[in-house]
């Protein structure tokens, strides 16, 4: 009957505990779970509003700066979050600490691909719109986040290149200037007058309004091929125009020589044949 007894006395007594540690607790940590759930929002609210304003003024920079706001306000909010359960906030710092030098030394290349971020958005080799070529792709550049630059290729692919590798390597912005120039090259054969084909040259140029006048283009013999004598035409377009001129001033070329008699060679073979008995 005594044992009976005190196992109901020693049930009441952890009921009591369980009831006062619920009553002291629970209050704490359904006020924390409301502040990271309302925190969480609020912080996705000001990232879009952010991103929204900033890519308005600067859409180089918003995803890059949007991305790290982001990442560090959670983290503050996870430390606010856990002093509110009870858990102490340096014990707790220690702990995101070496976590932290762990996930780092693990991370490396991450790393390396912020700080290459970080060194794209500092020195501005492009930002995005521009047309760059690296890493074996040529492509508009469409995001630089944290870690990753995204570039849109003219066959449409996307392609996600690290930051570190961008900025430690080379690569070629086609886009920092308002124009390019076009190096053309055709052949003409050695019987064919030269002075004409560069008369033709020149007036394909100036019956192109895409062609700028200055710098002046440049019209010359650039060599004295096997089967040809090459004539090298150099003109200055607008850096969008670059393309298209090129492809059409082939076909207006091409056109214009057949109409005005001038041939352009290429690569013949003589085969004698033997008849042997």
């Amino acid at each position: 009957m005594d044992d009976l007894l005190g196992t109901n006395v020693n049930a009441s007594e952890l009921w009591d505990q369980a009831l006062a540690l619920i009553m002291t607790y629970a209050p704490k940590f359904v006020l924390a779970i409301i502040t990271l759930v309302i925190g969480l929002w609020l912080i996705n609210r000001f990232v879009a509003v952010l991103d929204k304003k900033l890519g308005a003024k600067d859409p180089t920079l918003n995803k890059f700066l949007c991305g790290l706001i982001s990442a560090v306000f959670k983290v503050m909010l996870l430390i606010s979050v856990a002093s509110m359960i009870g858990i102490a906030t340096t014990s707790f710092i220690a702990v995101i600490g070496a976590a932290g030098l762990a996930i780092g030394l693990a991370l490396q290349g991450s790393l390396a691909n912020f700080a290459g971020g970080v060194l794209i958005l500092i020195f501005k080799p492009f930002k995005v719109g521009d047309t760059i070529e690296a890493q074996g792709f040529l492509g508009a550049v469409a995001e630089i986040q944290i870690l990753y630059t995204v570039v849109n290729t003219f066959d449409n692919r996307r392609i996600v290149i690290p930051n570190g590798s961008l900025s430690n390597a080379t690569l070629v912005n086609v886009s920092i200037y308002d124009k390019r120039r076009c190096d053309m090259t055709f052949g003409i054969g050695y019987g064919d007058d030269i002075d004409k084909a560069k008369a033709i040259l020149q007036r394909l140029f100036d019956e192109d309004e895409r062609s700028l006048k200055d710098p002046e283009p440049r019209i010359c013999v650039a060599g004295l091929g096997d089967n040809s004598v090459d004539l090298m035409f150099r003109a200055w377009v607008a850096t969008d125009d670059l393309w298209p001129y090129y492809w059409d001033m082939h076909e207006k070329v091409k056109k214009a020589f057949d109409a005005e008699g001038i041939t352009i060679p290429f690569p013949q073979r003589e085969v004698h044949v033997y008849k042997t008995e």
